[in-house]
């Protein structure tokens, strides 16, 4: 699971997680014809002693289009996993090397291509770096002090480490709004562990599956983790958005809302997240009376998608279509942003990480055509990190009109005030454990939680109405006012483009819980 390039978007803590990135192998020669005896039909013969790969599809929604390009799947050879009849999006398998050339010369068929380089064996999250487990003898007795204080005072025994959560006014709006138990954030990720004790009493079941094959499977304890040691990421982002408030460790940010898995890492070391696992993830939480999903990862092998390359084009298209059917639904999808430091508004940006399944080959793209899936598909919210002090992260990427917000991911070159310590965020994990990690992971599920509060107070409002609010209300500090250079070593430079009210570290600025339940 890499640190978006540390893969899924948490920070400098942890190992990249499947950094692999090269050729597309969808271009090989194929199909051979050979000439048919008079009188009968004529048959391409097909290859397929290629590589198991697997392919997404993307063709009109009416009947007879369908019919026809599910046909023309089997004839070249593929096996078709699963239809997306209303978004027209046909997941298969090919050994075919040929395949997505065969099936981008079928009428109908608008793009296809092969969501991977790597075959598929038996059955990406944007975190930086690794977790570092809680250990409370590091606080000193001062420390353990103040913390026992804040629990004293109604606060849950571990919030007074959760800096984070009166950064964003957090703590004040639960009590007022926790959030509606009508409310679902869908957790699109490495599964989440149910059981924890902070994530039980607001889990749900029943909205929850694993979409790893591209096919929803909804059978119990699906959604979890297939790792706990090392698929921990998904846990984590769901106690920042809805850590229950019952006397036990952490709080989220929406504490009375309701929380779901949908699990779409591959079970391997890499925990790559492929293009049909989240094609379905999207039009599961559609389909299941989701509200809000957050997506903390970009979608493997491609860091950015670029529309001259076919299997990248078909990758964006599907992972497109999916998204903005979830949000015709009614659903707000969250995005984090990344964890390069890069200006996602720049002419050009040097990718050195694709395909992360196989080998990478460093190549130049230009950010506004080729796209990082899902956070800069038009409708989603991409969002930025700040630590402690409320400056940008030093991992975060950034981009003026690329940005919409801002909120806390960690920095663990930001101090905090005591007791906190630690400028990461401190988080739920997997066998009832918490942990500290930063990244615009841990960003994304702080605006998913403050968006799960405004759909509880502002239930009949739009995706579109949601967004206006939640930017309106975000409160930006402005570009720096002396250049950025967060440790002085040069390494993490960026400069701060815009006005005071929209720029490129904040977008809008940095979300406001409170403000949330109030207006």
């Amino acid at each position: 699971m890499a640190p978006l390039r540390s893969r899924r978007r948490h920070a400098l803590l942890a190992a990249p997680v499947g950094l692999a990135l090269t050729a597309s192998l969808g271009f090989l020669p194929g199909a051979a014809s050979a000439a048919a005896p008079q009188g009968t039909t004529a048959k391409a013969a097909v290859t397929t002693d290629g590589p198991l790969l697997s392919y997404v599809v993307n063709t009109g929604t009416d009947r007879a289009t369908l019919t026809k390009v599910k046909k023309a799947v089997t004839q070249a050879g593929g096996t078709i996993v699963v239809s997306y009849d209303r978004i027209g999006v046909i997941v298969a398998h090919s050994k075919n090397p040929a395949f997505g050339a065969t099936l981008r010369a079928v009428p109908g068929v608008q793009s296809a291509g092969a969501t991977r380089t790597a075959p598929i064996t038996a059955a990406a999250t944007t975190d930086y770096g690794k977790p570092e487990k809680l250990d409370l003898a590091k606080l000193g007795k001062d420390g353990a002090r103040s913390l026992a204080r804040s629990a004293g005072s109604g606060a849950e025994p571990l919030e007074g480490l959760q800096w984070d959560l009166g950064a964003i006014g957090a703590d004040k709006a639960a009590k007022i709004n926790p959030g509606s138990k009508k409310v679902t954030v869908a957790v699109i990720d490495t599964g989440v562990d149910d059981t924890h004790p902070d994530l039980a009493p607001n889990f749900s079941a029943s909205q929850s599956a694993s979409c790893v094959s591209g096919k929803a499977d909804t059978s119990p304890g699906a959604w979890r983790p297939h790792n706990p040691e090392k698929d921990y990421h998904g846990t984590h982002v769901a106690g920042t958005i809805a850590a229950a408030r019952n006397g036990v460790g952490v709080a989220g940010v929406a504490p009375g809302a309701k929380v779901s898995a949908i699990k779409v890492s591959t079970p391997d070391d890499k925990s790559l997240f492929y293009a049909e696992s989240v094609v379905c993830a999207f039009v599961f939480a559609a389909d299941h009376g989701v509200s809000v999903t957050n997506n903390s990862y970009y979608v493997d092998p491609w860091l950015f998608n670029c529309p001259d390359n076919a299997d990248q084009k078909a990758i964006a298209d599907a992972v497109g279509r999916a998204a903005k059917y979830a949000e015709g639904k009614g659903i707000v999808n969250v995005a984090s942003a990344g964890n390069d430091n890069y200006d996602l508004a720049a002419k050009e940006i040097n990718d050195t990480s694709s395909p992360n399944d196989t080998t990478p080959a460093p190549r130049k793209v230009n950010p506004k055509q080729c796209l990082d899936v899902p956070a800069q598909l038009p409708g989603v919210i991409t969002v930025s990190a700040t630590g402690p002090t409320g400056a940008k992260s030093y991992y975060s990427n950034y981009g003026l009109d690329a940005v919409d917000v801002a909120a806390p991911g960690g920095d663990k070159i930001q101090v905090p005030e005591l007791p906190a310590k630690d400028g990461r965020i401190l988080s739920t994990m997997p066998g009832g454990d918490w942990a500290y990690l930063q990244g615009t992971s841990m960003a994304g599920p702080h605006v998913a939680g403050v968006v799960a509060l405004m759909r509880s107070a502002h239930p009949k409002s739009s995706p579109q109405e949601i967004q206006w609010m939640l930017k309106a209300q975000a409160k930006n500090p402005g570009c720096p006012t002396t250049a950025y250079d967060p440790d002085g070593t040069g390494k993490w430079k960026a400069s701060c483009t815009g006005t005071k009210h929209i720029n490129s570290f904040y977008g809008y600025g940095i979300v406001d819980a409170l403000a949330a339940v109030k207006k």
